[in-house]
C-alpha cells in the first residue's frame, strides 16, 4: 500500500451531461474547460495536459494536445442537479437520493413542532414571510446563496450558545425536512440583532439571513453540512479511518465530509491548500488524502474565465510538484464534482461531465471508460486499501 491522493478541481466540467434538458435546461451548452480555453487562448497546463485533460475534453487547443500516455476517463453525475456538497458525498461513496426543493415557508410549522418536541424554545419571526428563532440565538431560514429552495441555514450567535448545541438543533431540523442540505453554522462577536439586520427576502418566497452581512464568518466561524440521505458509515473516510488508515481532508471537502477518525483542514486559497497537500504527502507513507481546490468554483460563480484560468495554472503547477513526491505504489486522481461555466450566462453551477485523470506507475495507459457515478473514485480508493463497505460505486483499480 501507499498513498491514494484525490484532488477535486471544484466546478471543472468538460461538457454538459446527456440529461441536462430534463434536469437543468439552463445549463444546455455548458462546457467549463472548453469555454475557458476559448476565452484564454494562450492557456497552457502542462501537468494536466500530460495526465490527459484534453483526452477527457475530447478536443485540442492550439496550446494543449491529447496525451498518448494518459490514463483517463470521464464521469457523469449521479446526484441531482450540480452541487458541491452532494458531489463530494457521491465521490466518497454515497448513492444520491432525490431531495425536495421547497422554500422554508412550506415546512416551517413542521420544523417548529419538531423543535418544540425536542425541548427548545421556538419563536416565529417576520411578517408575511417568517423564519424561526430558537433559544433566542439561532435562526432557521432559507439559504439565499445557493440555488433557492435546496438548503436551510441555521445562523447562530456563538457567544450565546455552544456550537455543539447548534449542531443538535440542526440535526432536529435535518430530521424534519427533505431538502438537500441543512447547514448549522455560527460565529462569535455577533449579536442576534446583527443577524436580524441581515434578513433578506428573494422572489417573495424565500426569507433568510445574508450570511456575510451578518458577520458570522468573521470570528471563530464553525460549520457542518448535514446532507439528505447521507450515511457516513458507508463512506470512504469512515471505512478507512475505522481500519486505522490515515485520512486527511483539505480545503472545502474538510467542511462538508465527515472525517471523525482523520484530520480535516479547511482552506480556500489555492496555493495554500496545495502546499497543505504536499505536507500531508510528506507526513505519511500510506493513507488517503483528498483536496478540494475551491477557487476554481468561486471563479465560475464570479463569471470570470480569466481568474479561473489563473487558479487552474496555480493548481497545475502544484500537481506537477505532487507527482514528484509520489512513489511507485501511490495513485493520484484529478477530478471534479460538477461544472461551473463562467460563460454560460448565470452564476450558478452547471451540470457537466467531469474528467477523471489518473497517475500511477501500475496503471495501464488509455481510457478507463465512462463512469456512471463519481462514487467510482471512492470505490477505487477503498479497493486500493483492500476494504469494502461503500454504499455506491464500481472500482476501476
Amino acid at each position: 500500500m501507499g498513498r491514494f491522493i484525490v484532488i477535486v478541481l471544484d466546478g471543472f466540467g468538460v461538457g454538459y451531461t446527456d440529461d441536462v434538458m430534463e434536469v437543468r435546461p439552463q445549463d444546455l451548452g455548458a462546457n467549463t474547460f472548453q469555454h475557458i480555453l476559448m476565452k484564454v487562448p494562450g492557456l497552457k497546463l502542462p501537468t494536466l495536459e500530460r495526465m490527459g485533460v484534453m483526452n477527457a475534453l475530447g478536443s485540442e487547443s492550439k496550446e494543449m494536445k491529447y496525451s498518448p500516455k494518459a490514463t483517463y476517463g470521464v464521469s457523469g453525475l449521479m446526484h441531482f442537479g450540480a452541487d458541491t456538497f452532494q458531489g463530494h458525498q457521491e465521490i466518497m461513496g454515497t448513492k444520491p437520493k432525490r431531495p425536495k426543493i421547497q422554500p422554508f415557508s412550506k415546512v416551517i410549522d413542521r420544523v417548529y413542532e419538531a423543535l418544540i418536541s425536542a425541548g427548545y424554545k421556538v419563536e416565529y419571526v417576520g411578517d408575511k414571510l417568517k423564519f424561526l428563532l430558537v433559544n433566542g440565538c439561532v435562526t432557521v431560514a432559507d439559504n439565499l446563496e445557493a440555488d433557492l429552495g435546496q438548503i436551510y441555514n441555521l445562523t447562530a450567535a456563538l457567544d450565546l450558545i455552544d456550537y455543539q448545541e447548534v449542531l443538535k438543533i440542526g440535526r432536529v431540523v435535518r430530521g424534519a425536512v427533505d431538502v438537500s442540505r441543512v447547514i448549522p453554522f455560527g460565529g462569535k462577536k455577533v449579536t442576534v440583532d446583527d443577524i436580524f439586520k441581515a434578513v433578506e427576502i428573494k422572489e417573495d418566497k424565500y426569507i433568510g439571513i445574508n450570511a456575510p452581512k451578518s458577520g458570522v464568518y468573521n470570528e471563530t466561524y464553525q460549520v457542518i453540512h448535514l446532507g439528505y440521505g447521507v450515511n457516513s458509515e458507508t463512506q470512504a473516510p469512515t471505512i478507512l479511518g475505522r481500519a486505522g488508515i490515515p485520512v486527511v481532508l483539505l480545503g472545502k471537502v474538510a467542511d462538508i465530509v465527515e472525517n471523525r477518525y482523520g484530520t480535516s483542514i479547511p482552506c480556500v486559497d489555492t496555493e495554500k491548500v496545495m502546499k497543505f497537500t504536499i505536507e500531508a504527502i510528506e507526513g505519511t507513507n500510506d493513507g488517503f488524502i483528498c483536496t478540494n481546490v475551491q477557487e476554481t468554483d468561486l471563479s465560475g460563480h464570479a463569471e470570470d474565465p480569466y481568474r479561473y484560468a489563473e487558479k487552474l495554472t496555480v493548481a497545475d503547477k502544484y500537481i506537477g510538484e505532487i507527482i514528484k513526491y509520489m512513489n511507485k505504489e501511490d495513485i493520484l486522481v484529478i477530478m471534479a464534482d460538477h461544472g461551473n461555466d463562467p460563460t454560460i450566462g448565470h452564476s450558478h453551477h452547471t451540470r457537466e461531465k467531469v474528467p477523471v485523470l489518473v497517475h500511477g506507475s501500475n496503471f495501464k495507459k488509455g481510457f478507463i471508460g465512462y463512469r456512471g457515478s463519481l462514487s467510482d473514485v471512492g470505490a477505487t480508493v477503498v479497493d486500493y486499501f483492500g476494504l469494502k463497505g461503500l454504499e455506491n460505486g464500481q472500482s476501476f483499480l
